[in-house]
């Protein structure tokens, strides 16, 4: 009896729609040997829609202005899938940081339809897909002795936060995707006021804008503890019934101590 393999389940990552829509097709044109898992087009979903737990995700390096490889850490915190990158980047250092933070491939975006599912199988299998020379570069940034380690730069920066900034942190983490308006409301402070906050936050962190600050406060242990959750209030409908209800459950009145005062 023969077995089919199950198809390779890829996630694509891509802020462009026309790009997520034809390579959505490729994918789906592969069947049964691959399936498209999930897609994304920012980094917010690239890290919600990662807990599928996809074989390959296959993520473009500019997600709206953002160079993915900060992004990179935290998806490989979340999951297993092997990550090739799909990008028109020709900037070598680029490209090796990216490999460097965990990607398996870099495939360039003007690579003929064959190479980018030729690229999946080989990184689904556990292989690299990358080029002799930035294998040579790759391996020999890994070799290269430690130097004495120099203060840690984000304790630095999170050293300056204040503790208002701080909960607005913590918040903007909790309230993921959430609009401005809506977490002025739960910090009890206008837009205006939350804004200036932010700006304050951007300057000591050396980020630009809130996507950038979230995966920042993930990779830091920036987000804050779990809110623990409240017991559900009892509602009046749910307390004891009085004697008044109990008396007209049964249909008739209740003795009560008055009564059998009364009869005394």
């Amino acid at each position: 009896m023969t077995t089919t393999a199950a198809p390779i389940r890829v996630m694509l990552v891509d802020d462009h729609q026309t790009m997520l829509w034809g390579l959505q097709r490729l994918i789906e044109s592969e069947w049964p040997r691959m399936e498209v898992a999930a897609t994304a087009c920012n980094g917010h979903e690239a890290l919600e829609k990662a807990v599928a737990q996809p074989d390959v995700i296959l993520l473009d390096l500019n997600l709206n202005g953002m160079c993915a490889t900060e992004l990179l850490p935290s998806l490989t915190a979340v999951t297993q899938a092997r990550i090739l990158i799909l990008s028109a980047e020709r900037r070598q250092s680029v490209l090796d940081a990216a490999m460097l933070r965990g990607a398996r491939g870099i495939v360039h975006k003007e690579a003929p339809a064959v190479q980018v599912l030729k690229a999946i199988e080989k990184v689904h299998r556990g292989e690299l897909w990358i080029d002799q020379q930035m294998l040579g570069r790759v391996f020999g940034n890994i070799m290269k002795p430690a130097s004495p380690m120099p203060a840690d730069p984000a304790m630095l920066k999170t050293s300056m936060l204040t503790a208002r900034e701080r909960t607005i942190i913590e918040t903007i983490v909790r309230e993921s995707g959430a609009p401005n308006k809506l977490i002025a409301q739960r910090l009890f402070i206008s837009e205006h006021t939350l804004r200036n906050h932010l700006t304050s936050i951007y300057e000591k962190l050396g980020v630009t804008n809130r996507l950038e600050l979230y995966i920042y406060a993930i990779k830091h242990g920036l987000g804050g503890e779990p809110e623990p959750q409240r017991p559900a209030r009892r509602r009046a409908s749910d307390a004891a019934p009085g004697k008044a209800e109990l008396s007209r459950r049964h249909g008739k009145p209740l003795k009560t101590e008055e009564a059998f005062n009364r009869r005394g």
